[in-house]
């Protein structure tokens, strides 16, 4: 089926810099390219977090899955005015994660653990090095269990705390519809989705996803998913909206 696309959301924010793939397919197949995230990551404050009873003071490391993890613990630190010891333990879920802890502690001076692997069982071999610690979790409130499944397995002493939270931003079911296509990132999205529109009807609006959590979520709403990526040959969400747009243009 060939589905007209010339106008196209995408669910995430605007790239960086002007040196975007999102930009060139643009230009080239001259479409338009809104960038207006579905949902948003917030912070808990200092009231509602000592709702779950935590004292980040209790504990001696802190693992974080993601840059977003790190900016609102330290948020919350200094809204509690609290000062991470020299001592303190971070357990990185990737390197990159680790470099951006420099963004709040000076990094050399710390005791800082990553997976080389990108995911929480290449920090195996440290959390049982260091299984005598006690460990807080900063989480939002939509997280998997992939993370604990681990530390279960390490038997280390943790506690999840939700630090941060996704909610959805508010769109009007005009606005949505005025799209020919819609590109998610996170099942989260496609809540967000139906929450703004609840009598949603696709037609012949294209849907595009990227990770296979995402592409269930928009089957599970009895949505047609026409662009998906990562598959072989389309690693990236842009190359394959570019197939996907080359051969809706050919079928013209």
């Amino acid at each position: 089926m060939a589905l007209k696309v010339k106008k196209i959301m995408i669910s995430q924010p605007a790239p960086a810099t002007e040196k975007s793939p999102y930009f060139d397919i643009a230009e080239k197949y001259q479409v338009q390219m809104d960038f207006r995230p579905f949902i948003r990551v917030e912070g808990l404050d200092a009231k509602e977090f000592r709702q779950q009873r935590i004292n980040i003071q209790d504990y001696t490391a802190v693992v974080f899955t993601a840059r977003t993890a790190i900016d609102h613990f330290f948020a919350l630190c200094e809204e509690f005015r609290i000062v991470m010891p020299e001592a303190m333990k971070y357990f990185c879920i990737s390197e990159a994660v680790a470099l951006y802890l420099q963004k709040y502690i000076v990094y050399r001076k710390r005791k800082i653990f990553f997976s080389t692997t990108g995911k929480m069982d290449g920090l195996g071999t440290a959390l049982t090095k260091h299984n005598k610690e006690k460990f807080i979790v900063p989480v939002s409130d939509v997280h998997t269990e992939d993370l604990t499944s681990v530390l279960d397995s390490k038997k280390v002493d943790y506690t999840k705390a939700i630090m941060y939270r996704t909610v959805s931003n508010e769109f009007t079911e005009q606005e949505i519809l005025s799209y020919d296509m819609l590109i998610f990132f996170s099942p989260a999205g496609i809540v967000s989705l139906l929450k703004n529109a609840p009598d949603f009807k696709q037609g012949d609006r294209a849907i595009g996803c990227f990770g296979a959590a995402t592409a269930k979520a928009v089957r599970d709403a009895g949505l047609r998913l026409d662009c998906e990526a990562p598959l072989p040959g389309v690693p990236s969400m842009t190359a394959a909206l570019e197939a996907f747009i080359k051969e809706n243009h050919k079928a013209k």
